[in-house]
């Protein structure tokens, strides 16, 4: 039998290994928005425990819903966010929500520049349980904790992606699995 570490252990090696192998760039993306009219909508960041956050992943109307996970030090995810964006102001229809897994303490010093360099409007949050073994599993048993990994869901179906999308097109196609 293969030896498996737990999945907190490989949430934590994953991120130490992100951290140390992404370049990370702190430069002005080429994107010249007018910041006095782009929504701030990531002026406060609140900060969840997983069973304060858990009944945002749930609805019982028919509102649409996308809620991705993701980090800072995430290439795969930083890729992804301008798709994820524009697909938020493409379909209003559907409540956006990302779920940062960057640390608390980043918030003000690196979060939020961050998301302003990257004209990042959808909803964040940021999500600081440290019992990703209990968490992961209930959001989803097949999740290895791997990043990103976004839930698209309405009351009547789910589906779940490891992995980044690769443009608009390819949400559009997903939410429409969904009807």
């Amino acid at each position: 039998m293969p030896f498996s570490l737990p999945y907190k252990t490989q949430l934590y090696a994953l991120v130490f290994l992100f951290i140390f192998t992404t370049n990370c760039s702190n430069s002005k993306s080429n994107t010249t928005a007018n910041t006095a009219t782009s929504k701030q909508v990531n002026t406060a960041i609140p900060v969840y425990d997983f069973k304060t956050f858990e009944p945002l992943l749930y609805t019982d109307t028919d509102k649409t819903y996308l809620v991705n996970f993701w980090a800072m030090w995430c290439a795969p995810c930083v890729k992804e966010l301008p798709y994820i964006e524009a697909f938020a102001e493409k379909r209003p229809d559907v409540e956006v929500l990302l779920v940062s897994l960057d640390f608390p303490k980043d918030i003000d010093t690196k979060l939020k520049p961050f998301l302003e360099d990257k004209n990042i409007n959808a909803k964040v949050v940021l999500l600081d349980d440290p019992d990703a073994n209990s968490w992961i599993d209930q959001i989803n048993p097949n999740w290895t904790g791997a990043i990103p990994y976004t839930i698209l869901f309405n009351k009547d179906k789910r589906l779940y992606f490891e992995g980044s999308f690769e443009s608009i097109n390819d949400i559009e196609t997903q939410i429409q699995n969904l009807n």
